[in-house]
C-alpha cells in the first residue's frame, strides 16, 4: 500500500500527517513525501516517510503511482500554497486514480461548506483514522 503525502511551504502539516499515519498504521504502509519544495519534503522525511521527492515533476509523476494521496484541499487547486502548487501538480493529483483524503484548510482560499472549524490536528487525526478504516475494509 503506497501513500503519498503532499505539502508545501514549511511542511508542518505534512510532517504531522506522516507522524499520525505512522502511529495509526505502523510499517504496513509505504509513505512517500511529495513536497512542493525541499523544506517540506525534508520535514516529512524526518517525520518517518519512507522516501521523498520534490517539485512539480516529482508530484506529477508519482501522483498516479500511489494508492492514496493525503494533503490539504489546496493540493487540487492550481496556484494554492502561495503559488507553490502549480497547475500541473494540481491536475496530476486531481486526475490520479488514487483515493484522495483532503483536509479542509480555509487558508487555501477555499471554503468548504459543511466542515466544522476544528484545530488542524483534529483534521489530521480524522484523516489518518479514515485512511486506516478504508485500508481495513479492503
Amino acid at each position: 500500500m503506497r501513500i503519498a503525502v503532499v505539502d508545501g511551504q514549511g511542511g508542518g502539516m505534512g510532517k504531522t500527517l506522516v507522524e499520525k499515519i505512522r502511529e495509526t498504521l505502523g510499517s504496513q504502509v509505504e509513505i512517500i513525501a511529495l513536497g512542493t519544495n525541499a523544506l517540506a519534503t525534508s520535514a516529512m522525511l524526518k517525520a518517518g516517510a519512507d522516501e521523498g521527492a520534490t517539485g512539480e515533476n516529482a508530484i506529477a509523476v508519482n501522483a498516479s503511482k500511489v494508492d492514496y494521496i493525503l494533503g490539504s484541499v489546496g493540493i487540487i487547486s492550481a496556484n494554492s500554497m502561495l503559488g507553490e502548487l502549480t497547475p500541473r501538480m494540481a491536475a496530476a493529483i486531481a486526475e490520479s486514480p488514487a483515493q484522495k483524503i483532503l483536509i479542509p484548510l480555509n487558508r487555501c482560499g477555499l471554503l468548504i461548506v459543511g466542515t466544522r472549524d476544528e484545530p488542524l490536528i483534529k483534521y489530521i487525526e480524522e484523516a489518518a483514522d479514515l485512511l486506516k478504516t478504508i485500508i481495513a475494509a479492503k
